[in-house]
Parts: C-alpha cells; sequence; structure tokens
C-alpha cells in the first residue's frame, strides 16, 4: 500500500528514509540513539567508526522514527507549548499574561552544522532588515534556534574548529543559547538530541570535547559473510521500491516509536537501588575516571534503557549496559596512556544462582555469570624516554614551541573564521560584514539605507593551520651512546604537544640511501607514536633527502590551507654523508635556502653528548646558519651528575 499525505494523495518517493528497524545490526549504536531520544539529558551520542559503516544512515533514521512534537506556531525558535521551562522569553510572558498560544504539530527533523559553520550562524545575530526598517535590534536567529526539539547532527566532529564546540557543547550541556551580542541580549531554548560522528582516522577528538559528549560508540562494519549479504539485499531493496519497502517495516516502526513515547511518559518514575549506585561509584573509582560526568551520565542511561523496556526500575544488566555506552571513551585519564582495565567486582562477574542487586525475583534482573562490561583497550605509546645505566640519559629538554598556547594566532581581515576584535573597511568586495558597524555608519551620514560604503567587514583573531613535521635521524651513528632513545624521547614530547594543540603531524625517518615518509600529515597521533616506537637504526645518513622530503611536504601543506604555519623538528647528530646530487654541502646550502624563503621555522635537537669525543664533523651549525633555526643541546646528561 503506497504512503499518502493528509490528503489521500501518494507521497512522492523524494527524502524518504532508510527504516531505522531494518537497520542490520549495530545495536549498541542503535540502543545509544534511542536512549539520547528518551533522555536528551545525557549529554549526546558520538559515534566513531570507519567510511561507509552506517553512522549517517542511523541518525537519519532516527529522526524519521521519532514520534511528532508540539510547537508554538509562530516562534522561530519552536518552543514547547506545554512546558514553561522550554519556551523563549516571548513565549512565557505571553503564557504568563494568559495569552493563548497557537500549537502546531511537525515531525522531528535532522539539523545538519557543516564545519565551515561561523558564531554568527551558529548562535544567531543581528537582524538587519527590522534594524533599518523598524530601528530595533532584534536577534535572527542561528542553527541553534533551528536545532531546538530536533537532532543536530555533526559529521567529522574532530574537525570542528575549537572555538565552534566549545559554543556548542556549552549550549548542549545548559539546553540554553544565550546571545549577548551587537546591542542584543536573548535567551532561547536550546535542547536538542546531539549526535556526533567521526572517522577516527581523520584525527582523534581532543578530550575536553570527548568528555562533554555523554555517550560513545565505535560502530564497525559486520565481518559475517551473512550479515553483510542481509546488509546489501536490503539497500537493493529499498532502492528499488522504498515505499513498498518502508510499508512492509511499518509496524515494527510503529512498535518502536511507541516504546519511545512510553519511555518518556515513565522516565521521571524510574529508580535506581543505592546498592547500585555504590556499585557504579565503585567500579568508576577503581577505573580511575576522575569526571562526574561518568557516573550522572551511566544512571541517566541505565533509566532510558529501563524505561525503554517498559520498567520502572534499574536492573544490573541495564546498569552494564549502560556502563558500555557511558565509560570507554573516559577511561584514559592521559593522552595517549593505556586505559586502566576495569575492575573484577564481585557482583559483576557473580556466582551461578546469585541475585544482583536491584535484582527482584522475577526475571528482569542480570543473567546469571554476567561479566564486567567490555571496555576497548589500546596502547597508544611510549611516554618519555628514561633510560636507565651507567651510560643511561635521561631527556631534560623541551622546545620553546612546545612550551607555548594551543596554536599560533593570526589576524585575518574578511574571513568569517575565528573571534571577532574589530572592523574595517573592505578592500574588495565583503563576505564578513559587521552588521552593526555597517549600520551605525549609514546612521552618521544620516540615512536610513546602507550603501556600498557603508559597508564594515569584520577583524578576527583565528587559529592557524600548522603542521609540525619531526625529522628523524635513525642511521647508524644514532646507536652510539643510545643517541636514539634521547631522539625518540625528544619525537614522542613533540607528539603529545601536537596532541593538545590539535595541530597537524608527520614523521620523517631518515637512514640509508635516502629518507622515508612514514607518516604524512595526520592528526593520529597514537599511530604516529606506534611507527616511531617501530623506528630501526642502521646504515648512512641522508641528511639532504630528510631536508627535501620537509620542502615537498611543506609546500603541498601551505597549499592547500591559508596562513598555514609549518615547524620541521629536526633530531639529529647531523653527520650527513649521502648527497642528493654530488655534494652534501651543496645540497643543505640549497634546500636550507629553499626553506627559508618558504618560510618554514625549523628547530634543531642535537643528540651529540657535549663532553664525548667525536671526530667526525657535523652540519648541524650549517644548517641553523642558513635557516635561523634555534638549536638544542644537552638533551641528556648522565643519571645523577654530569651537564
Amino acid at each position: 500500500m503506497p504512503l499518502r499525505d493528509d490528503e489521500g494523495e501518494p507521497m512522492a518517493e523524494r527524502g524518504l528514509v532508510f527504516p531505522f528497524t531494518a537497520i542490520v545490526g549495530q545495536e549498541k549504536a542503535k540502543l545509544a540513539l534511542l536512549v539520547a531520544a528518551v533522555n536528551p539529558a545525557v549529554g549526546g551520542v558520538l559515534l566513531s567508526g570507519d567510511k561507509g559503516t552506517g553512522k549517517t544512515t542511523l541518525v537519519r533514521a532516527l529522526a524519521d522514527l521519532l514520534p511528532e512534537i508540539e510547537v508554538v506556531a509562530d516562534c522561530p525558535f519552536g518552543c514547547n507549548p506545554r512546558n514553561p521551562m522550554e519556551m523563549c522569553d516571548s513565549c512565557y510572558e505571553r503564557a504568563r499574561r494568559g495569552e493563548e498560544l497557537k500549537v502546531a504539530r511537525r515531525k522531528m527533523r535532522v539539523v545538519d552544522l557543516p564545519l565551515s559553520i561561523t558564531v554568527d550562524r551558529l548562535v544567531g545575530t543581528l537582524d538587519i532588515k527590522r534594524a533599518l526598517r523598524e530601528g530595533v535590534r532584534a536577534l535572527q536567529p542561528g542553527l541553534l534556534a533551528e536545532a531546538n526539539r530536533n537532532i543536530l547532527y555533526i559529521d567529522e566532529v574532530n574537525l570542528l574548529e575549537d572555538y565552534i564546540a566549545d559554543v556548542l557543547l556549552d549550549a548542549a550541556a545548559t539546553g540554553w543559547n544565550v546571545v549577548e551580542r551587537e546591542g542584543i541580549s536573548v535567551k532561547h531554548p536550546a535542547r536538542f538530541i546531539l549526535v556526533g560522528s567521526m572517522n577516527p582516522e581523520e584525527g582523534e577528538l581532543r578530550p575536553q570535547l570527548l568528555d562533554r559528549f555523554g555517550l560513545f560508540v565505535s560502530v564497525e562494519a559486520p565481518m559475517d559473510p551473512k550479515t553483510r549479504v542481509e546488509v546489501v539485499k536490503r539497500v537493493e531493496e529499498f532502492q528499488a521500491d522504498p515505499i513498498s519497502f518502508i510499508e512492509k517495516y511499518r509496524p515494527l516502526q510503529e512498535e518502536l516509536r511507541e516504546r519511545v513515547v512510553r519511555a518518556r511518559e515513565i522516565l521521571s518514575e524510574v529508580v535506581i537501588s543505592d546498592d547500585l549506585l555504590y556499585l557504579l561509584a565503585e567500579t568508576v573509582a577503581k577505573m580511575g575516571v576522575r569526571t562526574h560526568r561518568a557516573e550522572i551520565v551511566t544512571v541517566r542511561a541505565a533509566k532510558a534503557i529501563a524505561a525503554l523496556d517498559g520498567r520502572k526500575a534499574v536492573t544490573l544488566e541495564d546498569l552494564r549496559k549502560a556502563m558500555e555506552l557511558a565509560l570507554p571513551h573516559r577511561t584514559r585519564l592521559k593522552p595517549f596512556e593505556e586505559p586502566p582495565r576495569p575492575p573484577d567486582h564481585p557482583q559483576f562477574l557473580r556466582p551461578q544462582g546469585g541475585r544482583s542487586p536491584g535484582e527482584s525475583g522475577g526475571s528482569e534482573g542480570g543473567r546469571d555469570g554476567v561479566k564486567a562490561p567490555p571496555f576497548r583497550e589500546e596502547r597508544f605509546g611510549t611516554a618519555d624516554v628514561e633510560v636507565a645505566g651507567d651510560r643511561g640519559l635521561r631527556l631534560r629538554s623541551e622546545s620553546r614551541w612546545a612550551r607555548g598556547s594551543r596554536g599560533a594566532r593570526i589576524t585575518v581581515v574578511d574571513h568569517p573564521h575565528g573571534i571577532p576584535v574589530s572592523y574595517t573597511v573592505p578592500r574588495q568586495g565583503a563576505r564578513d560584514i559587521d552588521p552593526v558597524a555597517t549600520v551605525v555608519s549609514a546612521a552618521l551620514r544620516g540615512s536610513s539605507t546602507v550603501e556600498e560604503e557603508d559597508l564594515r567587514v569584520r577583524v578576527r583573531r583565528a587559529r592557524a593551520k600548522r603542521l609540525c613535521a619531526i625529522l628523524l635521524d635513525s642511521s647508524g651513528s644514532m646507536a652510539a651512546a643510545r643517541r636514539i632513545e634521547v631522539a625518540k624521547g625528544v619525537a614522542a614530547n613533540f607528539v603529545k604537544n601536537a596532541y593538545v594543540k590539535r595541530d597537524e603531524l608527520a614523521l620523517i625517518c631518515f637512514r640509508g640511501a635516502r629518507s622515508e615518509v612514514l607518516s604524512h600529515p595526520t592528526r593520529r597521533y597514537s599511530e604516529v607514536l606506534r611507527l616511531l616506537d617501530g623506528v630501526k637504526t642502521g646504515g648512512r645518513t641522508p641528511l639532504p633527502s630528510a631536508l627535501y622530503d620537509l620542502a615537498v611536504m611543506a609546500k603541498a601543506f601551505k597549499a592547500k590551507h591559508r596562513n598555514a604555519v609549518v615547524i620541521g623538528v629536526l633530531v639529529t647528530d647531523g653527520k650527513a654523508n649521502v648527497p642528493l646530487g654530488r655534494d652534501v654541502k651543496e645540497d643543505l646550502e640549497r634546500l636550507c635556502g629553499v626553506l627559508r624563503r618558504m618560510g618554514v621555522r625549523l628547530e634543531i635537537y642535537d643528540t651529540r653528548i657535549p663532553w664525548a669525543m667525536d671526530p667526525t664533523p657535523s652540519f648541524i651549525d650549517l644548517i641553523a646558519e642558513l635557516t635561523g633555526a634555534e638549536v638544542h643541546r644537552d638533551l641528556g646528561a648522565p643519571l645523577g651528575g654530569g651537564l
């Protein structure tokens, strides 16, 4: 039977969404999304996985599944007409005066947040038309207004600018968007189901943002051939006849929709026993999770899971499922630190025939032999290198660049990214218009119409794209006095600092006949550390080849990113002996000139021990003179004394 609209006419096939209940597998991701739909206060869901694993399909299908909502018909923020706590100031005042609010019903929808969004588009800005026509300062709603009581979806959230992410997550945590800018003071509800997705190959999410997502699910494509075949069959069936396919799953969709509606109704009545709360707190503490969000989110998720099953009491099984969603991304205390193992709590590994706390005598409780939640365990490489022994070296130097702020700041004009600090007259064109300065300029001329001469564009402070390229000498001479250990320690420090600053990172190693780019620019920091751990030493020193690779990489990076900053970190003893052309010195002089003209900043870490006799000449001083690089020496000293 074909789908029909309110007037009985067949619906067009455009915009039809793959049914949520028809998605094969991905049960944990489905559960996380349903939990967020029942209680958005869990803080949103982060889906992490490779491309093509169905992350976006899941989000679109969720919006189509959820029931319609009631909104104030003439409110730009879609306020809840039944709850004063979810009304903007205007709707609240109208309701308080006894005015009847016109109500409309509409489906929830997915509001996409583009990575290129500006703060003005996100939170709202001055309504120029009303300012000119009516002389009032009114808010032109932004994306947060559109997202209120809908699903806000951020694809590739790990690539989102930090200042945009901070504003967004603050609104998600409080449920309100407060706009104090350009003479406007407006507050409106911003209660949305926040869903982010990311491909870990494109970079990690900084821990401050990761913790703000309530639930985390690693989405992986099934490896079972039968399951994969079923995925293909359903997709092909949907593409061939989407209306019939949707009708086929309509009963399951309606059943699940009713479960969500019922869960929302009874959520406030769901309780969790003190025994389960103490068990949760003890488990989280033993795992070393320092944030209180862990327990709060887990409890909220457990209650939502119980409500979805139509129960008003949380069981151990509900808590276990909630912990699997709320704790995995919070178990690492520091970047690159191995996550702690979950404790073998006796109540998670209870004996055969036992009863869990919070479990009734019926069949709703956890099953016998329930194991602790399976948490991901990853190894993120070595920490700072410290080698013991008579000739051991302790790393004790750190780059001035590494000690700096989270990233280089640049001033940009008429470019809609960054924090506004001033305004100016545009040189050519006008993309990033400052509405207040433009209106004031027209007013000073005594005109109510804005002319081209009145246009003013913003001056912003923005974060420059930065690349830290590590050039690691792994030739045979680096094995002497265990220099390679110190070199790896220097490189590891730069990996960690790049992680904190969200800079891109590259790794170039050179030994033998030529250098090798082990990692092109990336934000997969743990992968760079893994590659660093596996570096071997031996052979001659092709230093010119490494500088050539750096120049090629810097040129490509600067061509791709406007105002990019490239830093080359050269860790070596400087004993070059493999030329690109006829002579090593000539090669180095030519390449150093190229790097300096390109604006590549070079830092050199001299791994030689100052007090050791070393007759072989080094090219470090020559490179430093030609590039203006800062040289860091005395990287290590004997443990317990020395320089």
